[in-house]
């Protein structure tokens, strides 16, 4: 071998181990719990700002790109701007709720709290450009519901501050979507939310859409934190995307006004606990987890009932808050940086890790794919809180395929 030869091959293997060096070094988890916070807030806003922005300014029917998977139904623009529109809100609902103050981070938040209240307005204004379907077809039935969990998640922010008219339209909004038959599956709880929020908003609620999901899933509950997607069990994501966060929202409401509610609230909020230990792991130690299912292009928003339960403080003893911090931006790190998962124009493209339109299902558009602001709730607690001022910790993957010992798992009823 020449002298030469030797002398780069050395030069190729320090420039490798230098750069494997600073890939170690820049990897997510040696990041500051307060540079966590910031990557959290830039995400929620890199990936709601195009929706609010067009839609406070009633263009976002002419603005939003409405990508679709090569199976979908149709064209999907009567139901895709509502998807947008409710699912955005209702994964930032907790972080506006914070309210404005005179940290830059507050600062953001009063932006987004002003493009917030004007996109409900145009919304909801049959008047107006961006005015949104709520009636036709079956879809705006579970974007009326996101709609109202935001409401119901934010009300000093998204409901309190609005003028008397914008109130009343979307009143009638929501209950224009009554017209609208929820399958017997996880969709009764679409009505029931939208119920929920008619109650804390308004009156003359419809009980029976009120109380048939809570009670449907009651009987479909299969045991160990999991119900099944209607009498029948299915291997996805649907019990985080939906089923827990929806029964605890409704309950949590109920419950103040009626404490009939009470027994069921503790017994769904002991389910979810649960449920959120089985998400927790879940993550791998790359920040992976199973793409198991339907609606994987909802990418981390697989991950809701983790971040709601954190939010709640209500995660189990032996899961510690910041272990939960580190997973979730481990992973949400991995899948927003992927190429191509957003367009040129910042819009979400379909796909779990960055572009991938054939992992949509038929009822996948580009409104569909902003459910995954639903895992970022856990902006719902303030900065100062220990969730983001306690050092990095592993989770449990982490730990046990680094050789660490972790506490054995155990079935709930």
């Amino acid at each position: 071998m020449s002298h030469r030869f030797k002398n780069a091959v050395l030069a190729v293997l320090i420039c490798f181990i230098i750069s494997n060096v600073e890939a170690q070094s820049k990897k997510p988890e040696k990041d500051s719990p307060e540079k966590v916070r910031e990557f959290f807030v830039a995400s929620l806003v890199k990936i709601g700002d195009p929706v609010l922005t067009a839609l406070s300014n009633n263009q976002l029917k002419a603005l939003m790109p409405v990508e679709k998977s090569p199976g979908a139904w149709d064209e999907r623009t009567h139901v895709t701007f509502l998807e947008a529109f409710g699912r955005t809100l209702s994964g930032m609902a907790p972080w506006l709720e914070l309210g404005p103050d005179d940290t830059s981070e507050g600062k953001l938040r009063a932006k987004y709290i002003a493009l917030a209240q004007k996109s409900i307005h145009n919304a909801t204004d049959p008047n107006a450009a961006d005015f949104m379907n709520f009636v036709n077809d079956k879809q705006p039935l579970v974007d009326a519901a996101f709609f109202a969990q935001a409401l119901l998640r934010a009300p000093k922010q998204l409901w309190e501050p609005l003028d008397a008219v914008t109130k009343e339209n979307v009143i009638t909004a929501l209950k224009s979507s009554r017209k609208i038959e929820p399958y017997n599956s996880n969709w009764l709880l679409f009505a029931g939310m939208v119920e929920a929020a008619i109650i804390k908003f308004d009156k003359e609620e419809d009980a029976n859409r009120l109380n048939f999901g809570l009670t449907k899933h009651k009987e479909w509950y299969l045991g160990d934190g999991i119900y099944g997607d209607g009498p029948d069990f299915h291997w996805d994501y649907y019990n985080s995307f939906v089923i827990h966060p929806m029964q605890l929202d409704i309950l949590n409401l109920l419950k103040d006004k009626n404490s009939d509610y009470k027994k069921d609230y503790e017994t769904v909020l002991n389910r979810s606990r649960r449920y959120a230990a089985i998400q927790e792991r879940l993550i791998s130690p790359d920040g992976t987890y199973p793409p198991i299912g339907r609606s994987l292009a909802y990418r981390f928003g697989a991950f809701q009932l983790l971040s709601q339960i954190a939010l709640w403080k209500e995660l189990p003893k032996d899961i510690a808050p910041a272990q939960v911090r580190s997973a979730l931006y481990f992973m949400i790190n991995n899948q927003i940086n992927a190429k191509e998962t957003f367009d040129k124009n910042g819009w979400l493209q379909i796909g779990l890790y960055g572009h991938q339109p054939n992992i949509g299902e038929g009822y996948i558009s580009t409104g569909s794919l902003y459910l995954c602001t639903e895992a970022f709730l856990v902006l719902g607690l303030p900065a100062t809180d220990s969730f983001w001022t306690t050092a990095y910790q592993p989770w449990t993957q982490k730990k046990i395929w680094s050789g660490q010992e972790i506490p054995i798992d155990h079935a709930s009823k």
